[in-house]
């Protein structure tokens, strides 16, 4: 499998994440990719370098104004007195009727959903970067590749289409699919990060060409907590294109898979004729962020399932943290699609 890479990624090291009010550092680090690359070539997959695409693809997902704020806000901010090192804002409008602010502490609190997303000099460079991975994976199996593997940092998933959240300023699962939608009337994308792809969800949710589908962590108990229940099925002409199976903090490779069972019976249902896999490897039992506890084997075993459907497929890399177990585990995926072909 062809794996789609920028050493670019390496200028975005967030600094700066709160957990239940304590300041530490992100696990959201630069290693994390270096591992996943090592990974890969310890796998025997060639490794392809992305293609610059400009800012056009994520202005197909993404709005004008939060575009031009992530370009701005890290020199700007550090032209304020006594500014903090990254962006980090102290004030949001709770999305209540509001006005779009002038002021760029407001504009941070409008674009920033939380104190996980902090923006630094090298933020923007890095998300564009990953977007141009994904993109250029999406062109590759857009124009014949069976698969691609988009190893994409920082993150996309949590990213809406105005707002920053959970270490994603860019959704590039998102900007993906759309890229697809350039050859393709019907895309699917089923995230299985440990996380429920929020981000993804909203920018999708009000229409049925694009079906989203995302097996997570019960947000009842987990991040993003205000997303990812099984009521939220879609609006207006997307209505019945969302589907959510959350699984209870601490589930293992059976309920896992069987969550991958029922998503992969709803893609099958929608008939969609590219997939695009937003792939969170932090469901793991030794992630960090301890939401699932799922195996090197049941990442293979998941990875058979959805490589039976015979779809073209985009690879975007989401979640995945610090552990002896990283790579194994992206190994075991990247064999197991392998396999199930």
């Amino acid at each position: 499998m062809k794996i789609v890479y920028s050493d670019k990624h390496t200028v975005h090291d967030p600094q700066t994440f709160f957990v239940r009010g304590v300041k530490q550092r992100s696990t959201e680090q630069p290693e994390r990719a270096t591992r996943l690359l090592a990974a890969a070539k310890d796998a025997g997959h060639e490794v392809i370098a992305a293609k610059a695409h400009g800012i056009g693809p994520v202005a197909a997902v993404h709005t004008p104004e939060y575009l031009d704020f992530l370009q701005i806000a890290a020199r700007d901010w550090a032209k304020l007195p006594s500014a903090s090192a990254e962006v980090m804002p102290n004030v949001h409008p709770a999305r209540a009727p509001a006005t779009y602010p002038k002021a760029l502490v407001g504009r941070a609190g409008w674009h920033q959903a939380d104190l996980a997303c902090p923006i630094g000099p090298g933020t923007w460079d890095a998300a564009l970067a990953a977007s141009d991975i994904a993109v250029t994976a999406a062109d590759l199996v857009r124009d014949g590749a069976r698969e691609i593997y988009a190893l994409c940092r920082p993150p996309g998933h949590h990213a809406f289409a105005d707002m920053a959240g959970g270490f994603c300023f860019l959704n590039n699962s998102a900007v993906a699919a759309q890229r697809l939608r350039d050859k393709h009337q019907r895309v699917a994308i089923l995230d299985v990060d440990v996380h429920h792809g929020n981000g993804t969800q909203s920018i999708f949710y009000e229409r049925p060409d694009v079906l989203t589908v995302s097996i997570h962590a019960d947000p009842a108990n987990y991040y993003p907590y205000f997303w990812g229940h099984a009521h939220e099925t879609g609006a207006g002409a997307g209505q019945g294109f969302n589907l959510n199976l959350p699984l209870p903090v601490g589930s293992g490779d059976e309920p896992w898979l069987a969550a991958g069972d029922a998503a992969l019976k709803r893609i099958q249902k929608f008939a969609p004729t590219v997939l695009a896999i937003a792939l969170g490897l932090d469901a793991s039992e030794s992630d960090p962020l301890q939401g699932l506890k799922v195996t090197g084997l049941g990442f293979h075993a998941m990875a058979r399932k959805i490589a039976g459907l015979g779809l073209p497929t985009v690879l975007v890399q989401e979640g995945g943290y610090l552990s002896d177990d990283l790579g194994r585990n992206l190994a075991q995926f990247l064999s197991g699609f392998e396999k199930g072909r």
